[in-house]
């Protein structure tokens, strides 16, 4: 188990870490001699955060867990950073993998790769109970003049600019708990996170009179996304990508995937698509 302390003392080194330059050899070589790998995690739940005991925890952890037990890398220890951290933090070589629920879009596929798609979330708007604004979509936001909250390096940007929300009108916070204060506390009429991630902080904060809208289709240059996300490495760390795209496919065909993500809010429908590949969501 990963104490708060160690967790904090992961963080604190990881820029001398980063300073030192990376050992030789591949991430995946390194962690099985090892016997562990670092990974990068947002403090995001249900995604990727420290439980009240230090534990490591969430569902994309839980299935590192399992999937890089399968591959030969039993443990694995965690730097959490602000979500816009976790790729730079990753090229620096400050861990080897980001475990944190992150979309893959194309402006993050040409700074690191992702594996297979590990599930689909849907966005949804944070507001008051009612939706007084009626905010349905990214249109509704743009046409009604309204701010709104967003998480800063989150994909939920880019569909508010491509829906015609200029930058002035976003609130851009460093975390989940900031977004969900900012629509509290009436700074602003709306916030938008996955609808997994905003029914998950409404859950932890019951009577707060705000609520989730059903989930959101993003359009961005005219074509629906469908927002797909995976676990980050490096560009170029093609073997440890070899090594957990079938460890994660078998783990999702099996049932197991479900098994260990449904605690966390994650249902059925959350699983990608056949057809939904790691190169499709790179395509701009």
């Amino acid at each position: 188990m990963l104490s708060r302390r160690r967790l904090l003392a992961l963080t604190a080194t990881a820029g001398a870490v980063a300073a030192c330059g990376r050992p030789s050899g591949s991430s995946l070589e390194r962690a099985r001699a090892a016997g562990t790998i670092r990974i990068g995690i947002s403090g995001e739940q249900p995604y990727s955060y420290a439980d009240v005991d230090g534990r490591i925890t969430g569902a994309q952890p839980e299935v590192a867990r399992v999937v890089l037990a399968r591959i030969g890398v039993p443990g694995l220890d965690a730097v959490q950073v602000p979500f816009h951290e976790l790729v730079p933090r990753l090229r620096d070589g400050q861990f080897d993998l980001v475990a944190a629920g992150m979309t893959v879009t194309p402006d993050r596929c040409r700074d690191v790769a992702f594996t297979r798609p590990d599930f689909v979330a849907f966005p949804a708007f944070l507001v008051r109970e009612g939706n007084p604004q009626k905010i349905e979509s990214f249109r509704d936001v743009a046409r009604s003049r309204l701010r709104l909250a967003v998480l800063a390096g989150a994909s939920e940007i880019d569909y508010a600019r491509a829906a015609g929300v200029p930058d002035d009108r976003l609130e851009i916070v460093d975390s989940q708990s900031a977004l969900f204060r900012s629509v509290a506390d009436e700074r602003v009429p709306a916030g938008v996170l996955t609808r997994i991630s905003l029914v998950d902080v409404l859950r932890r904060n019951p009577g707060s009179g705000l609520a989730v809208t059903d989930d959101v289709e993003p359009v961005v240059g005219g074509r629906r996304i469908v927002p797909g996300a995976a676990f980050a490495v490096r560009t170029g760390e093609n073997d440890l990508l070899a090594a957990f795209d079938p460890a994660l496919s078998q783990l999702q065909a099996s049932g197991e995937w479900l098994r260990i993500t449904e605690p966390f809010g994650f249902t059925r429908d959350n699983l990608p698509p056949p057809d939904l590949t790691t190169a499709v969501l790179c395509q701009p």
